[in-house]
């Protein structure tokens, strides 16, 4: 294993939490998993969006700084790995594609006094996944609140997410995982252990599994 700090992201349903559980067990990591269940906004969300946008995506930036901020300096002498499901960065990203103009822009001031305290992760495994697998895989994990999600929701954050690691040369494992199955498929999991044992340039380096 190269890497010291690993982040896992991709769109909702993408199976980020899946993939890093499984990679925490096998290097014996630490685990950030993004605790998204305790924010009270998020159903309400969901049933009415541009009247709960705002406070979602605060509480969301809120609990991300801590939980990273808290994990992150604090040193564990049996675990040098830390594998997160999360970036802090996807605050900003689903700010774009969830709130105004003028709340964005605002949301985006407090996330540039924010952003710099936090550590980033070494390199970025990004897990692409096409919107009608997504929608299966929302369905299949039954959140009664996600089963509405629109697919043109699930296109902007797809396009939202590409562009931003486009744009900023990030160190970056762009995985398809179409037709992925690291539960099931010894192979696929082994593929991304191997690839986190190379060392890549900035920018996006394509994994293809078998």
């Amino acid at each position: 294993m190269k890497y010291n700090f690993v982040t896992i992201e991709g769109n909702i349903g993408a199976g980020k939490t899946t993939l890093a559980n499984m990679l925490s067990k096998h290097f014996n990591a630490r685990l950030i998993l993004e605790e998204f269940a305790d924010n009270p906004f998020l159903p309400k969300f969901y049933a009415s969006p541009e009247q709960y946008a705002f406070p979602l995506e605060l509480f969301f930036m809120a609990e991300r700084y801590k939980q990273l901020k808290d994990l992150l300096q604090t040193k564990d002498m049996f675990q040098s790995i830390t594998i997160s499901d999360y970036l802090f960065t996807k605050c900003l990203l689903f700010a774009k594609v969830n709130l105004p103009d003028e709340e964005f822009r605002l949301y985006q001031k407090l996330f540039d006094i924010i952003n710099p305290q936090i550590v980033q992760p070494e390199i970025l495994i990004y897990l692409h996944c096409p919107v009608n697998k997504l929608q299966e895989n929302i369905k299949k994990r039954n959140r009664q609140y996600e089963q509405g999600i629109a697919n043109d929701y699930l296109f902007s954050l797809q396009e939202t997410y590409t562009q931003y690691i486009r744009q900023h040369n990030i160190k970056t494992l762009f995985v398809d995982v179409s037709n992925a199955d690291f539960m099931g498929n010894e192979t696929h999991l082994k593929v991304i252990i191997d690839a986190l044992d190379k060392t890549y340039d900035f920018g996006q380096h394509y994994i293809s599994l078998p």
